[in-house]
């Protein structure tokens, strides 16, 4: 075989935004197991009448157990293993505050299976899986992560309620998933900020700390779409152009998120910001063609035996010989969305076909689309961020750290957002006087 042959199949087979799923991929049945529990409980769930939820619906959990055959409560599955789903009722509502179909949520993730992997940028381990359209992030958190979840759910709700414009990442669904023998993994659902139908051209991940908070220029140039941090932001001088009446929204609204997040004990969270820029468009096909997709059928039940043992375990295994392959199939070019999702013009940051788009002085349209969202919501200062916080200030500067308590992180954040502001002299007062100065 040619070099350059060989090279183009290469090519063929890359997939840009993760890794391919196919059945011999070490997380295939960990994702089928996902999305086959979450076909199901959120199935049981809105086949019910909507009623208002109650203090115990915040605590809730629901147990299902797949196997082989089905039984009265689950149809067949491909694999043996036990799904547990929290407070379903409160995110049924969830969604429907966030103006989710139901419908359309379980086809987006059921349909066809993931898109692609995608290991997370951060230090915490866990890896993302994307919907087929591109609308929905599956993401593993830690169990320390799933319990301080289900602690705040209850002010996280109050606050979508109270905030139809928040900016805090948007959950949709919370899971566990248990294999015969295997660890449990927690898991949730949330929204993608970014769109299906925009190449976004540059991507910075904002805490607020810029002490060590940059990639190298050597990593930028090797991976052009690779996620910077606080200094590139400012080395490069970067500001989002936002009008009057844009910036006003955008801080108050910014600054009703962290005060709950302060309020919460949480820190370490960022402003992740997508840029698109109109004029460039999507001529560099950055949503590249050669994603991949599967597709094993989970909506196919197959008809219930009788319980009797040695009939039950003689159909499990017959089962089991006759399950086939399911081939990834290169994604094509008309695949993803062409718009951006009908929910998302619900909300003023997200109405300009999905995003925000920059304005001028006199609120006329600029160059750019915002896509913005803040993300990484579940870490608590305890007590393990409090020791980080005390050797790292012994050797640094206590306030430029990123573990810092969430009150002065919060403020910090803030600072730093109103600043990334081209324009901000009429929202700076919105700082107390008494927060940590953000420096440039």
């Amino acid at each position: 075989m040619s070099k350059r042959k060989k090279d183009k199949d290469e090519d063929n087979d890359r997939v840009l935004i993760g890794t391919r799923i196919g059945e011999d991929h070490v997380n295939y049945v960990l994702m089928y197991n996902m999305l086959t529990g979450i076909r199901v409980s959120v199935s049981r769930c809105n086949a019910k009448p909507q009623r208002a939820l109650v203090d115990e619906d915040f605590t809730s959990a629901h147990k299902l157990a797949f196997d082989i055959t089905g039984n009265e409560l689950t149809p067949s599955s491909k694999y043996d293993f036990k799904f547990k789903d929290y407070a379903p009722w409160v995110f049924r509502h969830l969604r429907e505050d966030f103006h989710i179909d139901a419908s359309d949520y379980l086809v987006s993730l059921t349909s066809k299976y993931i898109l692609s992997e995608l290991g997370s940028p951060g230090k915490s381990g866990s890896f993302f899986y994307f919907s087929q359209d591109y609308r929905f992030i599956i993401k593993t958190i830690h169990h320390a992560e799933h319990k301080f979840m289900r602690k705040i759910l209850k002010d996280y709700f109050n606050h979508v309620k109270q905030n139809p414009h928040t900016l805090l990442c948007r959950f949709f669904g919370l899971h566990r998933v248990k294999l015969p023998h295997g660890r449990k993994i927690h898991f949730v659902v949330m929204g993608n900020v970014f769109p299906p139908n925009r190449d976004i051209h540059e991507t910075y991940d904002l805490k607020g700390s810029t002490l060590g908070r940059a990639i190298s220029d050597e990593e930028l140039n090797n991976n052009p779409r690779a996620t910077q941090k606080d200094l590139n932001w400012v080395n490069r001088n970067r500001k989002l152009e936002l009008g009057p009446e844009r910036r006003h929204l955008f801080v108050e609204q910014t600054k009703r998120d962290v005060e709950l997040l302060a309020r919460l004990n949480i820190m370490d969270y960022s402003l992740l910001v997508g840029i698109h820029d109109i004029e460039r468009g999507n001529k560099d096909n950055i949503r590249d063609n050669t994603l991949k997709v599967f597709h094993p059928d989970t909506s196919k039940s197959l008809a219930r035996e009788p319980s009797r043992r040695d009939k039950r375990e003689s159909k499990v295994n017959a089962l089991r010989m006759a399950v086939k392959v399911s081939d990834p199939v290169a994604l094509g070019p008309s695949t993803l969305p062409s718009d951006s999702f009908s929910e998302r013009r619900h909300c003023i940051f997200y109405a300009d076909d999905g995003g925000l788009l920059s304005t001028n002085e006199n609120n006329d349209r600029g160059e750019d689309l915002y896509y913005l969202g803040i993300i990484d919501i579940l870490t608590p200062y305890n007590y393990v961020k409090k020791i980080e916080h005390y050797w790292k200030s012994l050797s640094q500067d206590k306030h430029a750290i990123s573990s810092v308590n969430p009150i002065e992180y919060a403020q910090r954040f803030l600072s730093f957002m109103i600043h990334a502001i081209k324009v901000n002299h009429d929202v700076i007062s919105v700082l107390d006087k008494n927060q940590h100065p953000h420096s440039e």
